[in-house]
């Protein structure tokens, strides 16, 4: 079962922590390091996930219609 968003967030809060310390070795750093990467990639999967489920509602000639969410980019 994978973690939440939540979850992961805080997970990574403890690992930047964790590298803020300095108590770590070399090795040990970079697989922190590491790891912060690979759920920092996991919480950008999960945002743009929830990004594309995302409707809004639209007052249109007074119905309410839903349309997809759309990023400027």
């Amino acid at each position: 079962m994978s973690k939440s968003f939540e979850e992961q967030m805080e997970s990574l809060e403890k690992i930047v922590s964790e590298l803020e310390k300095g108590d770590l070795n070399l090795d040990d750093s970079v697989a922190k390091f590491e790891e912060g990467i690979k759920i920092s990639k996991e919480c950008n999967k999960i945002l743009e996930e929830a990004e594309k489920k995302i409707t809004i509602l639209v007052n249109k000639d007074g119905e309410m219609k839903e349309e997809n969410f759309e990023t400027e980019e």
